[in-house]
């Protein structure tokens, strides 16, 4: 009879830790998914900006030879992710692509008598830090300081640049209220779920302090419980989130997720530092409400 009680008494905690550790798990997935949103957006945004073009316009006795070596100089710039020579045969096919329309090029280049009308230039893209209209302004004014004889015009769309930054501010507002309100509740929720686990052991930490042991000896194999709770539980969020990322990009056409190991590296450690924490914490003030707690308090 004692043995079958003490059989059902294992196996009540062995399903009381496991579906804690499940509970934490799929909070921490959420988690996860949120951090996962927060690195795809700083990829959008890097994406985005770094998309921006300007071109530099030259001075009509400057030769093709001298615009490559300005095109050399400028790849050298910290500034720029991509510098790239335009030629007069690329700028028209890039006018068609624009346009939409072939005959577009052809009514160009007829009413020039077959000319083509449009120059060599030198194109540039900038880094994510300059691609704003700040950013840009102090491109040009340092293109212009460094070429003031070669370069005759510097431009670049300006409701581009002012479209791109107005609508990532908006959205990385938004998903930052929706992101803080989610970590919020997947806090409480793991708070929550810690304190009705240590619940239903709070008779035996209560047996542990009549006994005489002190609070550090009670509360160490919790306490180390928790953290392997947190570990693990941060193992299986990422397994979860792994999966659905996979899913994904396997099974809808329309999206894809794209991380490098780093970032899902970092997404990784977030979670199990996280997780440690926040199952760390809980633990340690609900241990510390029990043991403060009388005994008749406990019923």
């Amino acid at each position: 009879m004692a043995k079958g009680a003490d059989k059902y008494s294992r196996r009540g905690v062995q399903t009381s830790y496991i579906s804690t550790v499940i509970g934490i798990s799929l909070v921490l997935f959420v988690i996860g998914l949120v951090l996962g949103g927060f690195f795809g957006l700083s990829n959008f945004e890097k994406q985005a900006k770094e998309n921006i073009q300007g071109d530099i316009f030259f001075q009509p006795s400057y030769s093709v030879a001298d615009i490559k070596q300005v095109e050399q100089k400028l790849k050298t710039w910290p500034e720029f992710s991509d510098v790239f020579f335009v030629s007069p045969e690329r700028a028209i096919e890039s006018f068609n692509d624009d346009s939409g329309a072939d005959q577009n090029a052809e009514e160009i280049l007829s009413i020039f008598e077959g000319e083509n009308p449009l120059p060599p230039t030198v194109s540039f893209k900038p880094k994510v830090r300059y691609g704003t209209m700040e950013g840009m302004q102090q491109l040009i004014a340092k293109i212009k300081r460094e070429f003031p004889n070669e370069i005759d015009e510097v431009s670049f769309n300006e409701d581009s640049v002012k479209s791109v930054n107005l609508g990532l501010q908006q959205f990385i507002f938004i998903f930052l209220i929706v992101a803080i309100l989610l970590i919020i509740v997947a806090v409480a929720m793991i708070n929550n779920t810690i304190r009705l686990s240590l619940y239903s052991k709070r008779f035996t930490i209560k047996t542990m302090q009549l006994v005489g042991a002190t609070g550090g000896f009670i509360r160490t194999p919790f306490l180390r419980q928790s953290i392997l709770q947190g570990i693990v539980s941060a193992i299986l969020g990422m397994a979860i989130l792994v999966t659905l990322f996979y899913a994904l990009n396997n099974f809808l056409e329309t999206v894809e997720i794209t991380f490098d190991p780093v970032t899902f590296g970092l997404i990784f450690a977030s979670l199990i530092l996280i997780g440690v924490i926040i199952t760390f914490v809980s633990t340690y003030f609900a241990l510390n409400k029990y043991l403060r707690m009388k005994l008749d308090d406990l019923y």
